[in-house]
């Protein structure tokens, strides 16, 4: 099995995941991770991001190989011509679309060996599921005389994130306690875990905090606390921070394509 992702590279300090997986999840499966080098850190790619958080969560080894998009090698042109990672073979198949590749990985990498990823809650599979596209208008966009009304989009869309993450789940209601239902405590979408549904918002809901508040002055508003929990909670995760960009290579990816307001 091999993925192809880009901009991906382990700066000193981190640990690279050729060298093992969460000892909670052994594994002798090898996983070999192609990758564009963008500069000295880890690149900006929310879609490689999930799928290295799917493969640490699941226990599987892996390894990182770095590859330069400009000058890709022969062998991987063939492989997948005219295909900018992120992608995966198997079995001589190329799987390019990162949604195949998770069912693939979750059908494939099954228990007892490995975790189910999948939540339990259909409705955390679509929690914040226009945050990003929200977050692209908004920041893309040159013009004044719109810039509010975007902003107000995205705000909107956070609110709406914010909401679910304070709305307790079923297994977080007492049925027995008589009076106002608590507000959730939960650390991730399904609940105390990472989930797929983690492994897609989060990279996203990231690049978002940081680019927002570089280009625009914007920052994800203190009275979120469930969003702030959310981010929170995820920094405490090694299977989140050890596939994160630095914030530099984000506000790098993202120096041309945040316009200037005029």
């Amino acid at each position: 099995m091999a993925v192809a992702c880009p901009s991906y590279y382990w700066p000193k300090g981190n640990v690279d995941p050729g060298q093992g997986t969460s000892p909670s999840q052994p594994s002798n499966r090898d996983t070999t991770m192609h990758a564009h080098i963008h500069t000295c850190f880890i690149g900006n790619c929310p879609f490689s991001q999930r799928l290295f958080m799917i493969l640490w969560l699941k226990g599987v080894i892996f390894n990182v190989t770095t590859v330069d998009l400009k000058r890709k090698p022969a062998d991987l042109q063939k492989l997948a011509p005219g295909i900018n990672p992120p992608f995966m073979t198997f079995n001589g198949e190329v799987k390019v679309d990162v949604n195949k590749i998770e069912e693939f990985l979750e059908e494939k990498l099954t228990p007892p060996r490995y975790p189910r990823l999948a939540p339990k809650h259909p409705e955390a599979n679509t929690a914040g599921i226009d945050i990003f596209a929200k977050f692209s208008s908004y920041i893309k966009n040159p013009r004044k005389d719109t810039n509010d009304a975007l902003q107000k989009a995205l705000l909107k869309s956070l609110q709406r994130l914010d909401d679910f993450l304070r709305t307790p789940l079923s297994e977080e209601i007492d049925a027995d306690v008589l009076g106002d239902v608590p507000e959730s405590t939960r650390s991730f979408l399904d609940g105390p875990e990472l989930t797929l549904a983690d492994c897609n918002l989060l990279p996203k809901l990231h690049i978002l905090k940081v680019v927002a508040k570089k280009y625009r002055g914007f920052e994800i508003p203190e009275e979120m606390t469930g969003v702030w929990r959310y981010l929170n909670c995820a920094f405490q995760r090694e299977e989140f921070t050890r596939t994160c960009p630095a914030e530099r290579e984000i506000e790098f990816a993202y120096m041309n394509v945040a316009k200037q307001i005029k």
